[in-house]
């Protein structure tokens, strides 16, 4: 079962269980996920960086791990991995691995065989907070004493530790079932347009979303100026999603208010909340935020009710925005902002994520619509 394992909240709830995965200590911001699947996605999500995830399925690593099912290069990036149990014995064809030896790989530090129920239902009651996992300490006043020392990942910009470093193009389209990915061309075999997309910490399948619809794909690190993106000639402009707080990435700001009204843009989840700040809005943090694949979100536009994969801890205050933006997209769980389209210029954004397969597909039509903003545009 592996070494004892602590597990210490910020507020001073302790949790004991054991090791899997590597070992050592590791501190990040406790969030849980409702997914049933999912779970190498959701390690090697760059938005989880800075975060230990929950999962709140009891049974996690049944199928293992590969090495095709990942959202981004350089393996996991969330800060650590927590479980009812862990699966060490993997049933599935397609895995390479189990779900410990990945993290062993990578030197992620999970704890299992503690009641993730109650640990989820701490959280929706007091919050989402600062915890640690170790291995090493067996003293929780200690890792008590170090969990408050530590900021918070709002004093991070955690966006510079997960953006690519130099632009590459993409041409890799979706999966499908037995067939290996392709670069389709959309409807009546021509191309959608150029789109540069800015890397705050994207998903892969974003990118494979965004040539499904039939465009050229070059990603950009975070901090490209505006002017080099211009420069670049695109039909269209994505903003990625990505890590922590998003006043925290102001470069982001300053570039997109150079970018809005030039070209169409799309923002996707931290996206979205940076064309919030761009437009003189505010963002607010939720309280447990909201980490699934079971999302329901209404469309306004279309009056369809939409299952979505969500990952965020920040909100737009579509108030705050006095009027620039209308709301496209509402959550059906508590009524938070999901979406929002410029009453003007050619840009809208989501707080889900589109590119998400969490069963459905519900939202990915969200692609098709913006090539029909660029067409319309252009």
């Amino acid at each position: 079962m592996g070494l004892k394992a602590l597990l210490v909240l910020s507020d001073g709830t302790v949790f004991e269980g054991k090791n899997f995965g590597s070992e050592g200590e590791t501190i990040g911001e406790v969030v849980f996920n409702t997914s049933m699947t999912g779970y190498q996605e959701i390690l090697t999500d760059p938005s989880y960086k800075g975060q230990i995830v929950t999962m709140t399925y009891t049974q996690i690593g049944n199928y293992g791990v590969n090495e095709e099912d990942i959202e981004s290069g350089g393996g996991i990036k969330a800060e650590g991995f927590i479980v009812k149990e862990a699966c060490d014995f993997p049933s599935n064809w397609r895995s390479s691995a189990s779900l410990p030896e990945y993290m062993k790989k990578y030197n992620i530090v999970g704890i299992q065989g503690i009641d993730t129920r109650a640990l989820t239902r701490h959280l929706r009651n007091y919050g989402a907070q600062m915890g640690i996992i170790s291995t090493v300490d067996p003293n929780p006043e200690s890792l008590l004493e170090k969990v408050k020392k530590h900021p918070g990942i709002s004093a991070f910009d955690l966006v510079k530790d997960v953006t690519t470093r130099e632009v590459y193009p993409w041409s890799e389209g979706c999966w499908n079932w037995c067939l290996p990915p392709h670069p389709p061309l959309a409807k009546g075999g021509q191309r959608g347009g150029k789109v540069v997309v800015y890397d705050f910490g994207v998903k892969f399948n974003i990118l494979r979303n965004l040539v499904e619809a039939g465009f050229d794909v070059t990603v950009v690190p975070a901090q490209t100026p505006a002017e080099a993106v211009l420069d670049m000639s695109p039909d269209g402009i994505i903003l990625s999603n990505g890590p922590g707080d998003p006043q925290t990435v102001t470069y982001a700001v300053e570039n997109t208010k150079k970018l809005m009204g030039k070209k169409p843009i799309f923002g996707i989840c931290l996206g979205h909340q940076i064309l919030g700040l761009t437009m003189g809005g505010r963002t607010y943090k939720l309280k447990f935020g909201h980490h699934g694949g079971n999302h329901p979100v209404k469309d306004l536009l279309t009056e369809r009710v939409e299952i979505t994969s969500q990952n965020h801890n920040y909100c737009v205050d579509i108030n705050s925005l006095h009027g620039k933006v209308r709301l496209t997209h509402t959550n059906l769980y508590d009524g938070t902002e999901e979406g929002m389209q410029h009453v003007d210029l050619p840009i809208f954004s989501v707080q889900h994520h589109p590119e998400a397969g969490p069963g459905p597909n519900d939202s990915a039509h969200l692609f098709r619509r913006f090539r029909e903003m660029i067409e319309g545009f252009n």
